[in-house]
């Protein structure tokens, strides 16, 4: 299903914010159902069209951009640092014994036979739309689907009829009354992240750039051979200490300082 619109061109902006009342409230109340915790269920549908209007040109030419929207939104739920953060902020569970049950029984199914279940039992797309959403094959989806149900009547044995999960899909989802931001929230926070992140990607450009720059000058521009291995030299003598002078050693330095400084040597050299 896609956004009804006039036949006047949209601007880029229009266009976004008509896809996303379209989609958003249905889309946070499928998020719900992936992970059981609605700030977890806002942020990531939010999560995914800020992703979608920084990919916008790509988005608004796509087949089928609700679709586009929806796969991300679902990735963004399941992806483990929103695993993580559900173990952080756990929610109160549903009113409803009923309602429990169900969400108990959804949450217990591993991630791609809940989403499988979800978009076929709970979106209503056909098995050959659910395999390419899940990026599997039409008979590998069939047995996560086949599986996901056998789990969740063997908790439930009343929701073995698909009609009735469908319906208490939807009850459920509807149980809560889950709200999303504003497009031009959306839209601004979108743009700020990719402001934060281009300033990041300058900088960290600028000190790899900085730091290519000081290696380059500092560097060696030739090769030196390191020095080899210190050996031992054998067969030399060893250094002999000086010990005193003698009485005739005494006399000789005596008598060389006494003609040095005093003898006609010093200004007129002595003819050979």
């Amino acid at each position: 299903m896609t956004p009804r619109h006039t036949g006047a061109a949209l601007t880029p902006a229009q266009a976004f914010d008509a896809l996303y009342e379209f989609c958003a409230p249905a889309l946070v109340r499928q998020a719900y159902l992936l992970t059981g915790r609605r700030e977890a269920a806002r942020a990531a549908v939010e999560r995914a069209f800020e992703l979608a209007w920084q990919r916008w040109p790509e988005v608004a030419r796509d087949r089928d951009p609700a679709g586009w929207v929806r796969a991300t939104a679902y990735e963004c739920a399941l992806s483990p640092w929103h695993r993580f953060r559900l173990l952080r902020r756990p929610d109160p569970p549903p009113a409803g014994a009923a309602d429990r049950a169900l969400l108990d029984a959804l949450l217990k199914l591993p991630p791609p036979h809940r989403r499988t279940l979800l978009l076929y039992d709970g979106v209503g797309l056909d098995l050959p739309e659910t395999a390419a959403e899940t990026e599997a094959s039409t008979p590998a989806a069939g047995r996560r689907l086949t599986r996901a149900r056998d789990a969740v009547a063997a908790r439930i044995p009343e929701l073995a009829d698909s009609r009735l999960l469908h319906r208490r899909l939807t009850e459920l989802a509807s149980a809560d009354q889950l709200r999303a931001a504003r497009p031009t929230v959306v839209r601004t926070a979108g743009e700020r992240r990719v402001r934060r992140w281009t300033r990041a990607a300058i900088a960290l450009t600028a000190a790899v750039v900085g730091a290519t720059a000081l290696t380059l000058r500092t560097a060696p521009t030739h090769f030196e051979k390191p020095p080899g291995p210190a050996q031992a030299v054998r067969g030399v003598p060893p250094r002999a200490a000086l010990g005193p002078l003698s009485a005739k050693e005494l006399a000789l330095r005596a008598k060389l300082r006494r003609e040095s400084a005093h003898g006609p040597e010093r200004l007129t050299p002595v003819p050979g």
